[in-house]
């Protein structure tokens, strides 16, 4: 299997083109080689339950960046 490269790299400033955050812009925080996929600041949030433990007593929700494909962003030039 050849390694995949592609031109969007981790601090790039990117568009979403697609999906239900078509138009925000936001930073890639990092690029996933295996799923195709970028995670985005700001972009295609998601609830994620946290237990109860030590630090947290009380659990709770965190929102956290979901994975978008890479073939939905566009690289912002400037």
């Amino acid at each position: 299997m050849a390694n995949k490269k592609f031109k969007i790299k981790k601090g790039d400033e990117v568009l979403v083109i697609a999906g239900d955050d078509k138009g925000k812009k936001g930073e890639v925080l990092q690029v996933l080689l295996k799923k195709d996929s970028v995670i985005v600041a700001g972009c295609k949030m998601a609830k994620k339950t946290i237990k109860p433990n030590e630090e947290n007593k009380e659990g709770g929700f965190s929102n956290v960046e979901m994975p978008i494909h890479i073939s939905n962003v566009k690289k912002v030039e400037g």
